[in-house]
């Protein structure tokens, strides 16, 4: 395994790059590996990914795509061009067999989304699907595996079942995690940075608890200390 802070991915949710740019200047050298979602990504956080990427920071852009083959395709091109190490797509077969394809020749890893970790099983019975939560994320892992998925993103809480399906080839990334003292906001699958470790984690996603702290280095260092001592 990487050592304990690269495991550390923050979640750079914030409006602008100028915001993004203050809080990685704030964050030194406590953090190696920086996540891009929809907010940042569509207020110049792509070019900013270019940025870190120069500096010698490892990107994962969240960008969660689906679409059809082709889009699929070229979308991915795109982002294995900047240097990215993660992307991920919903783990739809359709839509994972094109990324895998697209991504080939390149550093650029795919991973799978197979639930929302805002999601549980109400949330997926109001979308109309005969699954519980668990029952869907092993179905599409399964298929994740077999179309040759990098690796997956899901809660830790299925981390060690996920792990029972996949094996040790594919990469698990975690998100919610919340360190204890931390509020679960919006999240419903939560799990503290060890925990999630100890379940077969691999890199763990970790946004507010790390920048809507009142310092934010000192969060970031204390859930490496966390990672390093649960290894």
């Amino acid at each position: 395994m990487p050592d304990p802070r690269a495991r550390l991915i923050v979640a750079l949710d914030l409006p602008s790059v100028a915001e993004a740019e203050a809080m990685v200047s704030r964050l030194g050298d406590a953090v190696a590996f920086y996540k891009i979602g929809y907010q940042l990504g569509f207020a110049g956080g792509l070019a900013f990914a270019e940025t870190l990427i120069g500096r010698g920071k490892q990107v994962f852009i969240d960008m969660k795509l689906h679409d059809i083959g082709n889009t699929v395709a070229q979308g991915v091109k795109s982002i294995a061009r900047l240097g990215a190490t993660f992307l991920t797509v919903h783990a739809y077969p359709q839509t994972m067999h094109a990324a895998v394809d697209a991504r080939a020749g390149s550093k650029l890893q795919i991973l799978a989304v197979t639930v929302l970790t805002s999601y549980d099983d109400a949330d997926l019975a109001a979308a109309g699907y005969d699954f519980t939560v668990p029952e869907l994320v092993a179905e599409r892992a399964a298929q994740a595996r077999d179309i040759g998925i990098d690796g997956l993103v899901c809660s830790a809480e299925e981390a060690e079942s996920v792990r029972a399906v996949v094996g040790g080839g594919m990469v698990l990334v975690t998100p919610g995690i919340r360190p204890a003292v931390a509020e679960a906001d919006d999240q419903k699958r939560i799990m503290t940075p060890s925990d999630a470790i100890a379940a077969g984690a691999d890199y763990l996603v970790v946004g507010r608890p790390v920048i809507a702290a009142a310092d934010p280095k000192a969060a970031a260092e204390a859930i490496v200390k966390e990672i390093a001592a649960a290894r």
